[in-house]
């Protein structure tokens, strides 16, 4: 009987970017972690502070007093 040959173990693609950095893809240093250099973290932190990260959501509720146009 012939025994089928293994295939190699996958990494998930999260296991995959696990130890590169977020921004640029480098190893990442434990002292900026998730970043690689503090270069890449005020990278990330003018994405968030310029509004670069929106997360999508729907129309806010209208609160009593204001009226809709």
């Amino acid at each position: 009987m012939v025994k089928p040959a293994r295939e190699p173990a996958r990494e998930p693609p999260a296991e995959k970017a696990k130890g590169r950095c977020v921004v640029c893809g480098r190893p990442r240093d434990p002292k900026y972690d998730p970043f690689c250099s503090k270069r890449c973290a005020d990278i990330d932190l003018h994405r968030w502070l310029k509004g670069g990260y929106v997360i999508p959501g729907g129309k806010p509720p209208s609160t009593e007093g204001e009226e809709e146009p």
